[in-house]
């Protein structure tokens, strides 16, 4: 018997193209129900009913009862980066129709990942923050999973109207690294991707598009990256 981690537990349940898109579905950090998830893998309740049981088993997702209905959500967000991680090397998907590929341009170009941002707008406010100062990579730690944020970028980031604390006794990291699958750089998630989401959707730069992850970016919301941080997206 050997003293490493069992990893194909958890590669044996993510192996299956209903589970997998079950997970990806959920990446935005929502909560949906069965039937929502059984249409978007096309397979029948039943068959959804079981593969959500075993990924509820697995710890990969959490349950939520409400009335008849149950609710299913990713069980961290270390289960959404290793999702988006996945994905990062995964083969480019195969386009077969218009409306794939208009889907697969609206995720690229600006998502939810979990309750942080992605695609190109994503990795666009990481890349500002870190050439403005406001972010920087650990000095002797190339392959840290987090970034710093300085002196000059926690004062941005206040005035900007992000929050910056943790509750007592939080473990939850700050300004996390994420690789993005469809521009394979980091975005930020953490606590400040998540309070950069709440105020973008505050001073309505961006909208989630009904029943998507895909994000669209107003007009407001264009005109305020470029003034405040040089972004053209």
């Amino acid at each position: 018997m050997n003293a490493y981690p069992n990893i194909t537990v958890i590669a044996s349940l993510i192996a299956d193209t209903s589970r997998s898109i079950f997970l990806s579905a959920l990446l935005d950090g929502r909560a949906l129900p069965a039937g929502e998830l059984a249409y978007m893998a096309g397979v029948s309740p039943q068959t959804a009913s079981n593969h959500l049981a075993k990924l509820v088993a697995g710890g990969l997702l959490e349950v939520e009862q409400q009335g008849r209905h149950r609710y299913y959500r990713l069980a961290s967000e270390d289960i959404a980066d290793l999702i988006e991680k996945m994905a990062s090397i995964a083969p480019p998907v195969e386009v077969r129709s218009l409306k794939q590929s208009n889907q697969l341009q609206q995720l690229s170009y600006a998502r939810t990942c979990y309750s942080h941002l992605a695609g190109k707008l994503g990795t666009s406010l990481c890349e500002a923050f870190l050439k403005r100062g406001y972010l920087s990579e650990q000095e002797n730690n190339a392959h840290s999973k987090e970034f710093l944020i300085t002196e000059e970028g926690e004062q941005w980031f206040t005035t900007f109207g992000i929050q910056l604390q943790l509750k007592p006794g939080s473990r939850r990291a700050i300004a996390r690294k994420c690789l993005d699958w469809s521009e394979r750089r980091h975005h930020v998630s953490g606590l400040l991707g998540d309070q950069l989401v709440h105020r973008l959707l505050e001073l309505n730069w961006i909208r989630q598009k009904s029943g998507s992850r895909a994000v669209e970016v107003t007009e407001t919301g264009k005109s305020g990256l470029y003034d405040v941080l040089d972004i053209s997206i």
